[in-house]
């Protein structure tokens, strides 16, 4: 049974990703993802312009007269959300958690993909794979959707990345369009998305908060890993201490870019503190570019 804080926090964030969805990113999803094959719709008398390659030889020897074919995109995509539930996003300094802005993000593509008459399912996961909710159509699926990621309480606080990209080759049999969102905190994945970037449309958004990448000057100051539960004094003031966390985290997301970059996968950066909206068009933009 949902509190009814959490409750009214779902159904703002509903409102909000719809809204956005329908008032910002008109068209431009469409565009940038393409059906996978194309369907025969129809027969059409020939016109002037039309491709020769098209005609119906059979229908115009009927009629006498030219006749082509007309074939239509292929437009119901799958979309499928790759949702992380580790601990470590329960973190945040600025306005929000990580994981609220994961949920805000996977509402906003919910929303846009239903808007083209796309399914849309999820794969929830920590170390293992939580919660698999088939593709489906439809409003009330997303608000189902929103819902789980509010409230859903992973067995697990740990990451598995690789686990979770295999369950997904294993079961969505068919091309699907897939979102992995996520902080990326983990490695040895390398394998698994080269194998789903062959068989899916692969994005990566990652996830983060400033204090991540920059060390408040606290001095003496207990950090706590959410996902291990180890506890660690550390001087943020002590300069081999800052060079070694800073070199750190350039070293992984240099790791995810170079590993993205080497399968052919778009990756989106996000921050608790930084916009949604510009990113994913820039997204789109570049993909419409492509095609």
């Amino acid at each position: 049974m949902l509190s009814e804080e959490l409750f009214k926090k779902i159904q703002k964030l509903h409102f909000k990703t719809g809204k956005m969805a329908r008032d910002l990113f008109a068209g431009q999803y469409e565009s940038a993802f393409k059906g996978h094959g194309i369907e025969f719709a129809e027969v059409r008398e020939y016109q002037p312009g039309d491709d020769v390659r098209s005609i119906d030889w059979n229908v115009s020897a009927r009629f006498g007269h030219p006749f082509i074919k007309v074939f239509h995109e292929e437009r119901e995509l799958t979309v499928i959300l790759l949702l992380d539930l580790s601990g470590s996003h329960l973190f945040g300094t600025r306005n929000k958690f990580k994981r609220d802005l994961l949920a805000e993000v996977a509402g906003m593509i919910a929303f846009l993909a239903i808007r083209t008459n796309d399914k849309v399912g999820a794969i929830l996961f920590s170390s293992r794979v939580e919660k698999y909710i088939p593709p489906k159509k439809g409003v009330s699926h997303v608000w189902r959707l929103i819902k789980e990621i509010f409230s859903y309480e992973p067995q697990d606080v740990h990451s598995d990345i690789d686990k979770a990209l295999t369950y997904l080759n294993r079961v969505v049999r068919r091309h699907a369009i897939v979102f992995m969102i996520s902080d990326c905190m983990d490695s040895g994945f390398e394998k698994s998305l080269k194998l789903t970037a062959k068989k899916h449309d692969l994005t990566i958004i990652r996830v983060s908060d400033p204090a991540e990448e920059k060390l408040p000057e606290a001095g003496l100051t207990s950090l706590c890993d959410p996902e291990t539960g180890q506890v660690l004094l550390v001087n943020t003031r002590n300069r081999e201490f800052k060079e070694n966390f800073f070199a750190e985290q350039a070293r992984h997301k240099q790791y995810l870019k170079e590993i993205a970059g080497r399968s052919g996968i778009d990756m989106v950066e996000l921050s608790t503190d930084g916009p949604i909206v510009e990113p994913l068009i820039r997204l789109f933009d570049r993909r419409r570019k492509r095609l």
